[in-house]
């Protein structure tokens, strides 16, 4: 299966349910923000991740993202390093 890069992005209220949500995320992908992770996996990976990560949250209040990266890019700053860097434009 081919690889991609995703960015999850989330805000969750209760902060039980954010410390588990970084929990597990630090454990499958590498942190770049403070609430923003980047997870490398194929396309049926991340949808498991998706479906696991949707039980956990509250779906009136909290808002999780995850949106493919497509386009190569280039690390600015003090950040994390990455093997193949990116920016969002």
């Amino acid at each position: 299966m081919r690889t991609h890069d995703f960015l999850i992005c989330y805000d969750i209220t209760d902060p039980k349910r954010l410390a588990r949500m970084a929990r597990h995320l630090e454990q499958i992908a590498v942190r770049v923000q403070y609430s923003v992770f980047l997870y490398r996996g194929d396309r049926a990976g991340v949808e498991r991740l998706a479906d696991k990560l949707d039980t956990w949250i509250d779906p009136e209040v909290d808002d999780v993202r995850i949106y493919r990266i497509k386009v190569p890019g280039v690390r600015l700053g003090c950040a994390v390093a990455l093997d193949d860097p990116f920016v969002l434009i």
